[in-house]
């Protein structure tokens, strides 16, 4: 049997172009382009999203003291009925100015 020798350069395996382009990945790689979104754009997406968690934990609750009373009072509430969607619509809006704000 023979030994086949391969070396950089040869056809059969890894060459001189393929060695090219790693470079120059890793050179692109390195030269990144800068983010779309800011540090303040990522600061007002965060408070929107505080904003629609609030409400979501605003309209829990609702429920009965006993399997066998229904009071509306507590089901139909304004901080279940007009105060959680006031802070989740609020949350939407803050996060749509945090898209797009420069």
């Amino acid at each position: 049997m023979s030994k086949v020798n391969i070396r950089k350069g040869t056809s059969a395996g890894v060459g001189i172009g393929t060695e090219r382009a790693t470079r120059s990945a890793a050179k692109d790689m390195s030269q990144a382009e800068p983010l779309i979104f800011g540090k303040q754009n990522f600061l007002w997406m965060a408070i929107g999203a505080a904003f629609i968690i609030a409400g979501l934990l605003l309209m829990l609750g609702g429920q009965q003291p006993a399997p066998d009373v229904w009071d509306e009072n507590i089901i139909y509430s304004f901080r279940i009925v007009t105060l959680a969607p006031i802070v989740i619509i609020a949350g939407l809006i803050i996060e749509i100015y945090a898209i797009f704000k420069n």
